[in-house]
């Protein structure tokens, strides 16, 4: 192929979707997609200066807020996706429990889910009440257009179902597992109810612009892998498969999941999230490259002098060794005080690597 036909080529694959959706479906693109878990956070000084006047659910349920907290950070990083500013939690309101943000102390439901009882009471004809991320969601869309991937999210049902017993995080889910282990039916209905509300949550998200899903199973590292296919894994196929039947692709991701990636790509996820403890590459065979890949750089790389973090993002760069289906991110989501600069020279690292590499 001479050097137009090859330009041209390039053209026509960045044209038919944007490179963050086409990487997804595991389609050419011109260069690797790059985003980051918790781009807009505390790091940035925009971000700060919002949280000045507002609290977090309060970003969450002004959509004009959420869009410009979305926005600001995407177009200040430069990167390929913007995921929309939300929480996890937001759902439990709708099923009927209360939480709150308590300083130094994270998340704190007040009234956590502990019996058959407090299963049966909860909701599932309230998802509408959910439509300020959408609303916000519209308002992010219109403004990108085609030129960013936009992204909704959700939790998984496991972690949706363990904060809801656990009244917040946990170190050991002790109550989450008495429940799982001890009363079965309850653990059951109060998954098949989680889904229930995620799947309308997730169509709101998808109808109003988001071009995939990222389902958040950010504890299911606690559990075995024989307990994953007993009390979790039915459930995230069931949401996976969902969505994905919403036209749009999905990403499953989970942190401490090493042992766990293959049976979290039967889900059928379209993208699997990688966290930072093994190589790309080795993660990837154990998913199976009939499925794009999210990750891998440890969060904590970004605090690194220059030259080793450049180091450690092209190693994940060869990694991936060109495959068709990798997208670059972190391997959990940027903590506060990370440099914006460094942020940002990881950006202009991935895409130098792809300019670097093709003209060799």
């Amino acid at each position: 192929m001479d050097t137009k036909a090859q330009n041209s080529a390039v053209e026509e694959s960045i044209l038919d979707g944007s490179r963050f959706v086409r990487a997804c479906l595991r389609k050419p693109v011109d260069r690797t997609p790059v985003w980051f878990l918790r781009q807009a956070g505390r790091y940035m000084q925009e971000y700060r200066d919002v949280r000045k006047h507002h609290t977090l659910v309060e970003i969450c349920k002004q959509p004009d807020l959420a869009a410009e907290v979305t926005i600001t950070a995407a177009e200040k990083l430069g990167v390929d996706a913007a995921i929309i500013f939300a929480d996890l939690l937001l759902p439990l309101e709708p099923m009927g429990l209360d939480f709150e943000f308590q300083a130094g102390e994270g998340p704190v439901v007040h009234h956590p889910v502990r019996t058959a009882d407090d299963v049966k009471a909860l909701r599932t004809d309230r998802a509408a009440d959910l439509d300020y991320v959408a609303k916000a969601i519209s308002k992010v869309a219109a403004h990108f257009k085609d030129r960013l991937g936009i992204i909704g999210f959700c939790g998984a049902p496991y972690t949706l179902a363990s904060y809801m017993i656990e009244g917040g995080g946990s170190r050991n889910y002790i109550e989450t597992k008495k429940l799982m282990y001890g009363n079965t039916l309850a653990w059951n209905s109060l998954l098949d109810k989680i889904v229930t509300v995620l799947t309308e949550y997730c169509r709101q998200q998808v109808q109003a612009g988001a071009d995939v899903i990222q389902i958040f199973d950010s504890w299911v590292g606690s559990l075995s892998l024989t307990d994953y296919r007993d009390y979790a894994f039915e459930a995230s196929k069931r949401l996976v498969r969902a969505v994905q039947g919403m036209g749009v692709p999905v990403i499953y991701f989970g942190v401490e999941t090493a042992g766990l990636l293959t049976d979290m790509a039967a889900t059928g996820a379209d993208v699997i999230g990688l966290d930072w403890h093994q190589p790309l590459d080795v993660a990837w065979r154990s998913v199976g490259y009939n499925h794009a890949v999210q990750g891998n750089l440890d969060p904590i790389t970004l605090f690194a002098p220059v030259e080793i973090l450049e180091q450690r993002v092209k190693e994940v760069l060869r990694a991936a060794n060109g495959r068709p289906g990798h997208i670059f991110n972190l391997g959990h989501g940027i903590v506060p005080n990370t440099p914006v600069e460094n942020v940002q020279a990881v950006v202009k690292m991935v895409r130098e690597f792809r300019l670097q590499e093709t003209s060799l």
